[in-house]
């Protein structure tokens, strides 16, 4: 495939499915904020778009500025701004905002919604085919996140049309989760701090503009496997005999 196409494919790719997971997090807000008072749920709504809109200028703005790309420091910038993302993601899925997505939104929506991952693998194939990431990062490399997003609509299909096995849903949930830090480690062995797979396969697009935003996919699936073993553990409690499409709690 030509490369410029490529290259035109990524940079409108990782972008644009930033942004789609980042609208879908303030109609979700919305959605979860059944049973607040009126004024309560869309001040909640409000801040969590003003939120994300400044998380992602920030973000935007740390990249073109060439802050991210400084690995000459200790600690290094990126380094920095992964763990504060991963922090904050943990934060606000554990949080009491975080209980109201996994008692509102059915397992239906929280399985299915890790669907983006298989697309956005496929962009990160093509960008390590274009030079713009490091090919390690990829399917073909030592990233299997694919398995999730390609596994993750099949099971959100299968959880609406009949119940699903608590035990199921953990396992797949627990697996989504693993594979994502799996392909973050590969990340870090493979930035400039260790160079783990040699100097032709350096870890530094993560630090340019747009591709900062692919932090956006990954506290987007972490934020969403978080909630979905709250919910997990929810239904436990309450000693549900299945998980269906419809349970809201």
């Amino acid at each position: 495939m030509d490369s410029t196409f490529d290259t035109t494919l990524v940079r409108i790719g990782i972008p644009g499915i930033a942004l789609a997971l980042s609208a879908l997090f303030v109609a979700a807000t919305w959605r979860t904020g059944e049973g607040l008072d009126p004024a309560a749920r869309r001040r909640r709504t409000v801040l969590a778009a003003a939120g994300v809109t400044i998380w992602l200028a920030a973000q935007a703005a740390a990249a073109l500025s060439g802050v991210l790309g400084r690995f000459d420091v200790r600690p290094p910038p990126m380094v920095i701004w992964f763990a504060s993302m991963i922090a904050m993601t943990l934060a606000l899925a554990w949080s009491s905002f975080g209980r109201r997505f996994a008692d509102k939104l059915p397992f239906v929506a929280l399985i299915g919604f890790q669907a983006f991952r298989l697309p956005l693998e496929l962009v990160m194939h093509r960008a390590a085919a274009a030079g713009i990431m490091p090919n390690v990062m990829t399917f073909t490399g030592y990233n299997f996140d694919i398995v999730t997003g390609a596994t993750a609509l099949p099971l959100a299909l299968l959880a609406w049309r009949r119940p699903l096995p608590r035990r199921l849903v953990l396992l797949w949930n627990a697996t989504g989760q693993l594979l994502l830090i799996v392909v973050a480690a590969v990340a870090f062995a493979a930035s400039p701090v260790f160079r783990a797979f040699g100097d032709d396969q350096l870890n530094v697009w993560v630090t340019q503009f747009p591709y900062v935003w692919i932090a956006v996919m990954v506290a987007a699936a972490l934020f969403g496997h978080v909630v979905t073993l709250r919910k997990l553990l929810a239904t436990s409690r309450a000693k549900a005999p299945a998980l269906t499409a419809t349970a809201a709690s």
